[in-house]
């Protein structure tokens, strides 16, 4: 008998900074959408996305790192880390296959991101070999994926936090203590990160 995959869902970002909002959707992918694990897929400098305000890699991973290190079902993937940029996920899932052939791989992303999926290398692909688990987004419009077998609507709280809305409280030097879990809160004052 062929033993069972284990079921990881993978969540792209560049996560800078990781926040609660990112923390509530994928715990409550884990507990809700039969997934035994999400990695976090921390993904290197984004053509569409300003350079000035990115941290390195490692800054990155470290504070995913610490936001996932008390809960056992979330983990930090740095293989984008390792490929060539640009990183396309259609690339990415075919080095996670490799790699790790006892895991079945679905994807977690924002309904926004489903708006803009057909723009994506291979999209086709992807639809047709993965389960697509979308979670709602302020502004994103319906669109006709949702309708596809592999594409299931999440139901998470929408928050209309940003990683961008962070950076910019702290340049305009406010608190964002409760936007953010508290090792990551801590990793990122004492670094002066965005300031």
């Amino acid at each position: 008998m062929t033993p069972k995959k284990r079921r990881t869902a993978l969540f792209f970002g560049s996560f800078n900074p990781i926040h609660v909002g990112h923390m509530v959707i994928a715990n409550t992918m884990v507990q809700q959408e039969g997934v035994d694990e999400l990695w976090f897929v921390v993904s290197p400098q984004n053509p569409l996305k300003e350079r000035a305000t990115l941290l390195a890699d490692h800054h990155r991973l470290e504070m995913v790192r610490r936001a996932v290190d008390d809960n056992y079902r979330l983990k930090v993937c740095d293989i984008e880390m390792h490929l060539p940029i640009p990183s396309y996920t259609v690339v990415t899932l075919a080095a996670l296959r490799e790699k790790y052939a006892e895991r079945e791989f679905s994807l977690i992303m924002g309904s926004d991101n489903l708006q803009t999926f057909e723009r994506w290398r291979n999209y086709e692909y992807i639809l047709e070999n993965y389960k697509i688990y979308v979670y709602p987004r302020p502004g994103s419009e319906r669109c006709a994926l949702r309708s596809h077998p592999n594409v299931t609507m999440a139901e998470v709280p929408m928050m209309d936090i940003s990683s961008s809305y962070i950076r910019q409280q702290i340049a305009a030097r406010r608190d964002v203590r409760y936007l953010l879990t508290e090792p990551v809160y801590e990793y990122l004052t004492e670094m002066h990160f965005y300031e």
